[in-house]
């Protein structure tokens, strides 16, 4: 999907192979239980939280993301990422790179 503004509670989950360019999210919990998920160069809306919960994902985030919580695999570049929360409940590698440009 191409240039689009996604709004909604609970949005993408159990995708597979979604790829998102240059797209908005807004909702919480978005995008959660992805395989092959692909993100270029989208923003997020200041209600998107818990975003990629057990997801396998590899985005590249032109704005701050409010949360991020439990990334299976991949990696996430954000401009900045309120809240990073990895808890005993995050599944197996557990090796998403997150990183930030601030």
């Amino acid at each position: 999907m191409y240039d689009s503004e996604l709004k909604g509670e609970y949005l993408g989950w159990h995708s597979k192979n979604l790829r998102l360019v240059r797209c908005k999210i807004s909702g919480t919990q978005p995008l959660c239980y992805c395989e092959g998920l692909v993100m270029e160069d989208c923003t997020f809306g200041d209600d998107a939280d818990l975003a990629f919960e057990d997801s396998e994902v590899k985005a590249t985030i032109n704005s701050n993301i409010v949360s991020v919580k439990n990334p299976r695999t991949g990696a996430i570049k954000a401009l900045a990422i309120g809240e990073i929360i990895l808890d005993s409940n995050i599944l197996a590698p557990a090796d998403c790179k997150i990183e930030t440009e601030i």
